[in-house]
């Protein structure tokens, strides 16, 4: 798996290089700016960009606007963005109307390289890996037009897992379930959000979409 790393600070960014070389994943290219990533990433082709939110030359959100211009320019390509801030705009911005190849960690997991590298491999796939703690912030919100209402407890439980980008496996490690509850809560889930059969490939990826956009407006 090729993949190319902006990040602004010269340790953070070498200390990432030397992980992803030590899970066995190619790194093409760093790059310090938002600018000189853009240029890297058309350049060079990875499978997967790894982002930080804030870069050069403004130091505001330049990293995430990078992220969603390749996102555009490339639609195959993955994109992992790394912020220190547990902000969901941030993430909703990144995943707009496609969360198939996104994922959104905070810089603290990066130090955990099983998850780091999970969430790397996960976007260069096609899936989503958005931040356990991102996600139980979007849990916390309650709107009337929340299109999640009509589920349960435990299956907006089971939905806020698969927003990680977890398997039915992962889901129920992570709630000590069974796989067989899973799946029952899963196809409950597809049923009430409306996504039919016919979106077998994609069915995961519709319900994490329905997810982060009954945190959208109103943040």
């Amino acid at each position: 798996m090729r993949v190319v790393v902006g990040e602004d600070d010269v340790l953070m960014r070498e200390g990432i290089v030397r992980l992803l070389a030590e899970a066995g994943l190619e790194v093409l290219a760093q790059a310090g700016d938002a600018e000189d990533l853009l240029g890297k990433v058309l350049a060079y082709r990875p499978d997967v960009v790894i982002v930080d939110v804030q870069m050069p030359p403004h130091r505001g959100d330049d990293g995430l606007v990078a992220a969603m211009e390749l996102r555009r320019r490339r639609p195959a390509l993955g994109v992992l963005v790394l912020s220190q801030f547990n902000e969901e705009s941030y993430a909703l911005d990144l995943i707009g109307d496609r969360p198939e190849g996104v994922g959104y960690l905070l810089k603290e997991r990066v130090g955990d390289v099983e998850t780091f590298v999970s969430a790397i491999r996960r976007v260069a796939s096609g899936g989503t890996a958005l931040d356990a703690a991102v996600v139980r912030r979007m849990l916390g919100r309650d709107r009337r037009d929340d299109p999640l209402r009509e589920l349960t407890a435990r299956e907006r439980a089971v939905l806020a897992v698969m927003a990680e980008g977890k398997s039915n496996a992962g889901v129920a490690a992570a709630l000590a379930i069974s796989e067989a509850a899973v799946e029952k809560h899963v196809t409950a889930i597809f049923r009430k959000l409306g996504i039919g059969a016919e979106s077998t490939g994609h069915r995961r990826v519709l319900a994490v979409l329905a997810y982060v956009r009954s945190a959208g407006p109103g943040l």
